[in-house]
């Protein structure tokens, strides 16, 4: 984990509303999210899933009866 030197900030009731960071901490922070983002997206193949589920009913014809129901 990275060292980051934060300082809270917090209200009245001393309850925690911000939290202040170096700029150069955020600019760390956001180079390792997007590197995350960009491994998530390389990672999510929907595409394995096609074709998986075999419906019996229509789908809109199912989520009106179940809409149906509530009223």
């Amino acid at each position: 984990m990275l060292p980051i030197n934060k300082k809270i900030v917090t209200d009245e009731a001393m309850r925690p509303v911000a939290v202040l960071i170096d700029y150069q901490d955020w600019q760390e922070i956001e180079k390792i999210l997007e590197a995350h983002q960009l491994q998530q997206k390389a990672e999510l193949n929907l595409n394995k899933y096609a074709g998986i589920i075999q419906l019996t009913q229509d789908p809109l014809e199912y989520q009106q009866q179940i809409r149906d129901e509530w009223s």
